[in-house]
């Protein structure tokens, strides 16, 4: 008898094929017969009218902390997401040593909007070993994950403090190879850094990964080399510099393995940014001449971004700013009273070199007022800075910082965001469909809980890209979810439909699918908020073969595993490696 049995659906398989009418027979968590069947099962689903996909693979996560309070791993599970990778930009929490939670963990609330008091409450911080921490989520996980080592960890256990603020020895180098070997033979699927300019620690300095010189960084990504189905994600400058793209080849042939980065925001249509998308898509192109592979991570819409002088994140990569990120609140309330602080802030901003994806940053009179906290300010709720200046009088910026004083820092403030028309949403399409060169993902899900809701990438994909524009079919959206990503992270037998696969399964209305507007959620440990979306039209998802999502709700079930390299990932080659003489 089959466990479970789901009938008279549309089958979309995932490789991009057409879709066709079939059940799909389920035993011991595989898939173990597609057609037309007469066996009986545990449980029938009835799947006329819906189309029947793999689960959906989530490429780029910051999970690693949530899977302590919520193993249903939310709200990814309600998408449809059925496999996750975690671990990455150098932010895993293993390995761990003792006092080293007392800096991950205001690194983590600063850098990854993860708040604070529920890192404290939710995580038990108690492992030692990257072995040991997966060891700790084995039989208790909703969705598959995996996680890479990752290099502030790596870098804070071997180096403690002069982990910040010090190049590394020779000695301590080989120090950290040997704790990333340790990390890659427990099961850790490669490893992952960042030498973003937006990556700060709790004191508001540059990360323990963004000390480093690129000789460490080449000789951690080359412990990958020796051990079967790892990869390796590194966090760039998105200026791409001609020293960055070196660095990200060399990155890639050191590991002999691929790199992914984060993120490709394809912001609209205009000439400028397409000029853009190609700069940095030719990185793939440079590093393939050399023998590597570099591949892109893209957002599905560019999000609506929520931020403010509190946590300051993303203002502290504004050039010049990163000190008032590095003192306490109530120092920082009073140095934005002063006239002359703001102009010298403003001064800073003006003639700050940013990335094009960063210049919504100081575009001060297009911020949209997203919450005020103050009787005085609750009136500019919604409107721009912009419009509140002109009716006050003053410029912009002065008009933003006298509300975020009088909010004491909370104000909620929201970049301008466009491309939400059809014209952006064919030009995502045709960069999605890169293969070689973009993955859909950065979905950043289980971070910026404060800021962003890109978790919901694969419902959004579906609502915008397949329902509302029709710039891309089904097939090539479910195919861009599912076999493209597991592809280019080897994991075996998972993301496409076939017999004798694993049963990661989504049933969805085609008519319905998609998300709901973002909303805030008061439910981490200590009644922390975040922001939220339901999914819409995901009528069932199953995870090797147990139904854990069903009308929406979830089934308690945990039917996870633990991803580990090389038991469930193959290496994939980098066209060195495939040209290599035998």
């Amino acid at each position: 008898m089959l466990d479970l049995k789901i009938t008279g659906g549309d089958i979309i398989d995932g490789t991009g094929a057409p879709a066709y009418r079939a059940d799909i027979g389920v035993k011991d968590g595989r898939i173990v017969s597609i057609g037309e069947i007469s066996d009986p099962a545990e449980a029938v689903v009835d799947a006329k009218g819906k189309v029947v996909c793999p689960g959906f693979v989530d490429s780029h996560t910051h999970y690693d902390a949530q899977v302590f309070w919520d193993p249903y791993l939310s709200p990814s599970c309600y998408h449809g997401v059925t496999t996750v990778l975690g671990g990455n930009c150098g932010f895993s929490i293993a390995p761990l040593t003792p006092g080293a939670a007392d800096y991950l963990g205001p690194m983590l609330a600063r850098v990854e909007g993860m708040p604070l008091a529920t890192l404290k409450a939710g995580v038990p911080w108690d492992w030692t070993s990257f072995g040991s921490y997966l060891d700790r989520l084995e039989g208790g996980l909703g969705v598959n994950a995996g996680f890479f080592v990752g290099h502030s960890a790596v870098r804070r256990a071997i180096m403690g403090q002069r982990a910040v603020g010090h190049a590394a020895s020779d000695g301590e180098i080989a120090s950290m190879q040997a704790l990333v070997q340790e990390a890659l033979e427990a099961g850790a699927l490669g490893f992952s850094t960042t030498v973003s300019p937006t990556h700060n620690d709790g004191d508001g300095n540059p990360v323990p990964s963004r000390h480093a010189l690129p000789a460490e960084l080449l000789a951690l990504a080359s412990v990958c080399s020796r051990y079967e189905g790892t990869s390796l994600e590194l966090l760039p400058d998105l200026a791409f510099d001609e020293a960055m793209v070196e660095l990200i080849t060399d990155f890639s042939l050191a590991g002999q393995r691929t790199v992914n980065w984060n993120v490709l925001d394809v912001q609209n249509a205009d000439s400028s940014t397409v000029a853009d998308i190609r700069r940095k898509l030719a990185v793939s192109d440079y590093a393939r001449s050399k023998g590597g592979k570099v591949v892109a991570l893209a957002f599905v819409t560019s999000p609506r971004l929520r931020i403010n002088f509190g946590s300051g994140m993303l203002f502290d990569s504004i050039p010049g700013w990163e000190d008032l990120f590095r003192i306490p609140k109530s120092e920082r309330l009073e140095k934005l009273k002063d006239s002359a602080f703001r102009a010298f802030l403003f001064n800073a901003a003006a003639t700050a070199e940013l990335a094009k994806q960063r210049q919504r940053l100081v575009d001060w009179p297009n911020f949209t007022l997203e919450e005020t906290f103050s009787a005085a300010t609750k009136p500019h709720q919604g409107r721009t800075v912009g419009e509140v200046a002109a009716e006050q009088g003053k410029t912009p910026f002065e008009a933003m910082l006298d509300i975020v004083v009088a909010d004491e820092l909370k104000t909620t403030l929201c970049p301008r965001v466009g491309g939400i028309d059809r014209d952006t949403y064919a030009l995502r399409a045709q960069v999605w469909q890169d293969e070689e060169r973009v993955v859909v993902g950065a979905s950043d899900a289980g971070a910026h809980m404060d800021m962003i809701d890109t978790f919901a990438f694969s419902t959004t994909l579906l609502q915008d890209a397949v329902r509302t524009h029709q710039v891309l079919t089904l097939e090539s959206a479910v195919h861009l979810l599912t076999e493209v990503p597991a592809k280019m992270m080897g994991l075996r037998q998972r993301g496409v439909i076939r017999s004798g696969w694993f049963a990661d399964l989504v049933v969805f209305d085609p008519a319905t699918v998609g998300r709901t507007p973002a909303y805030t959620r008061f439910d981490l440990p200590c009644g922390e908020p975040r922001i939220y979306a339901d999914a819409t039209g995901i009528e069932l998802v199953a995870v090797n073969g147990v139904v854990i999502v069903a009308g929406g709700q979830h089934t308690g079930a945990t039917p996870g595993v633990v991803l580990r390299s090389g038991r469930d990932t193959y290496t994939v080659p980098i066209p060195a490696a495939l040209h290599a003489p035998t």
